[in-house]
């Protein structure tokens, strides 16, 4: 939309070809600064050395490289002259050094031969009043352009002025960038965020946020923004401390795994929940009761308790003989080592190692009060002798984590003892092994039994705790789970993303402050995203019928997107759903976007049968992601994912399929991001009656 200010259409292509122009310089500049980083030489001491510098000049390179379909900036921001003296530049110094009164901003930092910035950054300071500015508050600005793209050209532009007084007409711009089709994996929302989600993305690096945020208010790009802007603040620090994302499966990481790399955040791991804690390969599943149960968090306290039943008390003294002396340490008196290693709450391994030590430092005190001079080396020798080693494998054993769980589950005694006054013998004999296999290696370990190991390797050896964790769709995750990724981010923090009405598995939380007390993080700030951006209010509306018996303390979400034609609703007959699901598969196909049909788990293979008998292109979504014209989604993988249209296919059976199935329903309809059809022969469920 041209400029409110210019006076001519003359004046609106004079602009346009002056940003075009500058465009094109920086994508010049920025293949120059990639080519002055692949033309270093990596020259380490050793080769080893050089092989990490050749790793890190890669890395670097990537991030500079330039994507032709993507806007190398997308704002321009204009400053007073008379403001430019507080302004922090995009390293920190005094604007005035650098000596700019407007600043394009962009996905990346770009410079030109001699330096001088030509994009910020959009994380920098500077960059900060193209997301906060308003009439009421202008942080400096006299003018906030916003670009409008088709691929990587340059198409339209459009200036909000500041100073006037007036209230600011909304930018069409960022409306229609909003509600632009969208079809393969995740795009990055930088050129929309809005100000309450750029309070979540700057938030300090000590800081762990949880986020509710419903349907279509961006929660998952802000976690995953918020990330690269901490990259960017605190580079070193979360460089030096790893940071990994936690989705819920492969198919949600595969939909997001372009985000970051499109913000030049290349070293980011992505991983599912189960991947996290892969210590054994998951070949099993557990029943809904007994998966509920390794789950809990008592499961811990058992754990505990099964491994440090394996110390023993001591069953003789131990006698050193070195040289013509004799060195005894009573049993008592080992005992009493024992429990003051036990009483410090140190880890199972690492207590093992420092009763060697201990015994060690009570035979040299014996020693130097006989006259013996002791030095380190004497130490060491003591602590490695048979005896010493003897006596420590005696009262503690070494344990593995995968057979301490493998012995818990498969002795129904040693889980009796274990479990006793924690667990009721019917919740004891749920997760035991009715009949045990022949060892660790044999066993259909589940995934939850994974968690469980992964659990036990923690009691016995410190768990690394990583710089910052973003986890989505967290409103599902086991107290277990919760606890597997809360050691992982123990002095560290994190970015806890979710929704409570969107729960679906049997212990989906309902409470934040139950899930973050799991997690380790009870002192995290909540804060709620419920202004919608992406889905329109119709399709919002109606799927927040199911709130008051889903999760009736959440306020419905308010989408600031009004499409009338938004949502369909399609009564037929038994006969005719195999038309009518043709018929709306192929309206998706002739309107520009993603498409996908949504139904329960059973039907698929019925669905994709008939899409194929109608000679409609489709691809069924089997945990990766797939490309097709039009997706086939089991409702089980839905979540997290959007579509510009949503079929979701007898309702009623979504709905039945399962304890939390009104939930699963409410993840299916909130899908669709420009259309929804509901196709039914079943009645709807009564929860959507209005």
């Amino acid at each position: 939309m041209p400029s409110a200010d210019l006076a001519t259409a003359d004046d609106d292509t004079d602009v346009l070809a002056a940003e075009r122009e500058h465009l094109r310089r920086s994508r010049e500049f920025l293949q120059l600064m990639r080519a002055d980083v692949l033309s270093l030489r990596a020259m380490g001491g050793d080769p080893v050395s050089e092989e990490y510098l050749k790793a890190d000049l890669y890395r670097r390179a990537e991030s500079l490289r330039d994507i032709p379909d993507t806007p190398l900036f997308f704002g321009r921001l204009d400053y007073r002259d008379a403001d430019l003296g507080a302004l922090p530049g995009p390293d920190g110094q005094a604007a005035e050094a650098w000596a700019r009164s407007h600043f394009h901003i962009g996905r990346r930092h770009v410079h030109d031969p001699h330096g001088t910035p030509v994009v910020i950054d959009w994380r920098a300071p500077v960059s900060r009043p193209f997301y906060r500015a308003s009439q009421s508050d202008p942080m400096g600005l006299v003018r906030r352009r916003r670009f409008g793209f088709a691929g990587g050209a340059l198409t339209a532009f459009e200036d909000e002025e500041f100073g006037s007084g007036q209230v600011a007409a909304p930018s069409r711009i960022l409306i229609e960038e909003i509600e632009r089709p969208r079809s393969g994996p995740m795009r990055d929302i930088v050129a929309t965020i809005q100000p309450e989600q750029d309070d979540i993305v700057r938030a300090g690096v000590d800081l762990t946020v949880c986020v509710q945020g419903a349907p279509g208010t961006g929660k998952t790009a802000v976690g995953l923004h918020r990330v690269a802007y901490l990259l960017y603040a605190y580079q070193q620090r979360l460089s030096r401390g790893g940071v990994i994302v936690v989705g819920p499966n492969k198919a949600f990481l595969a939909y997001i795994e372009r985000v970051l790399p499109a913000l030049g955040e290349l070293d980011v791991t992505q991983v599912s929940v189960a991947d996290l804690t892969a210590a054994v390969p998951v070949r099993g599943t557990d029943p809904e009761p007994t998966a509920r149960i390794k789950g809990d968090a008592r499961m811990a306290a058992v754990l505990r308790a099964a491994l440090w039943a394996q110390l023993e008390p001591p069953a003789e003294a131990i006698t050193l003989v070195r040289g013509s002396r004799r060195w005894r340490v009573p049993a008592h008196e080992i005992a009493g080592l024992v429990t003051e290693l036990r009483d410090r709450g140190v880890r199972y391994g690492t207590g093992r190692e420092l009763l060697a030590h201990r015994i060690a430092h009570v035979i040299l005190t014996r020693m130097e009060a006989s006259g013996e001079t002791c030095d380190d080396r004497t130490h060491e020798a003591v602590r490695r002798s048979r005896a010493v080693q003897q006596a420590v494998a005696q009262v503690w054993p070494k344990a593995e984590a995968v057979r301490v769980v493998f012995g818990l589950l498969a002795d129904p005694e040693l889980l009796a003892r274990a479990a006793h006054g924690i667990l009721e013998p019917a919740e004891q004999a749920a997760i035991g092994w009715a009949t045990p296999p022949r060892g660790p290696g044999s066993a259909h370990w589940s995934a939850a039994d994974a968690v469980l190991i992964d659990e036990a390797a923690d009691l016995i050896e410190r768990t690394p705790s990583l710089a910052h964790i973003v986890v989505d769709e967290a409103q599902d995750l086991s107290p277990m789970q919760c606890r597997a990724i809360g050691r992982r981010c123990a002095t560290g923090s994190a970015t806890v993303l979710g929704d409570l009405a969107q729960g679906t598995t049997p212990w989906a939380t309902s409470s934040w402050p139950e899930l973050l007390g799991h997690l380790g993080k009870p002192a995290a700030e909540l804060r709620v995203l419920d202004a919608g951006y992406r889905v329109p209010r119709q399709i919002l509306d109606f799927a927040s019928r199911l709130l008051a018996h889903i999760a009736p303390d959440l306020r419905p979400a308010a989408s600031v997107r009004h499409d009338p034609g938004a949502l369909l609703l399609r009564p037929l007959e038994p006969a005719g759903l195999a038309a009518g699901l043709a018929e709306a598969c192929g309206d998706a196909l002739r309107t520009p976007g993603s498409a996908a049909v949504i139904a329960a788990d059973e039907q698929i293979p019925a669905i994709s049968e008939m899409l194929a008998a109608a000679g409609l292109p489709h691809a069924v979504l089997d945990g990766a992601a797939v490309a097709g014209a039009i997706t086939v989604v089991p409702v089980t993988l839905a979540k997290g994912l959007e579509f510009d249209q949503v079929i979701v296919f007898e309702p009623a059976r979504i709905a039945a399929a399962e304890a939390r199935g009104l939930h699963r329903l409410y993840v299916a309809l909130t899908r669709a991001v420009s259309r929804l059809t509901v196709l039914h022969a079943e009645p709807l469920p009564v929860e959507l009656a209005s």
